[in-house]
């Protein structure tokens, strides 16, 4: 078993001096960048948070189109960096299995009785 364990270990460490793929693009345009952003306002969710902000949509375009090409370009890359998320549902969902799993785990050591599924160990 030890040799099993130091071979698959020896080849994922050689493994990871192996070079990746890369993938290289065009640089998006300026007005691309701005066009880009100004997409991101169509979207109902961000402007209904802007509308809660108190700010007007239309406002909003036209800031954009008076950004510099330096502004929209570090608009765009803040936007980009920012984590994909949503309404929170993963997060939810997460969130109860950990409380399933260390539900389970107080049944099984008979701490609680929870889940009439489980027999607490003795």
């Amino acid at each position: 078993m030890r040799r099993f364990v130091s071979l698959v270990v020896i080849a994922s460490l050689l493994g990871m001096g192996l070079p990746q793929p890369a993938q290289a693009g065009m640089p998006p345009t300026d007005a691309a960048t701005k066009q880009r952003i100004a997409g991101f306002l169509e979207r109902s969710d961000v402007r209904a948070q802007l509308e809660s902000l108190g700010v007007n949509p239309l406002d909003a375009k036209a800031r954009i189109a008076s950004l510099t090409d330096d502004e929209a370009a570090q608009l765009a890359s803040k936007i980009d960096s920012l984590p994909a998320g949503g309404d929170g549902v993963g997060a939810l969902i997460g969130a109860l299995l950990i409380v399933f799993i260390v539900l389970l785990i107080t049944d099984i050591l008979g701490v609680t009785k929870v889940f009439p599924f489980t027999k607490p160990i003795k």
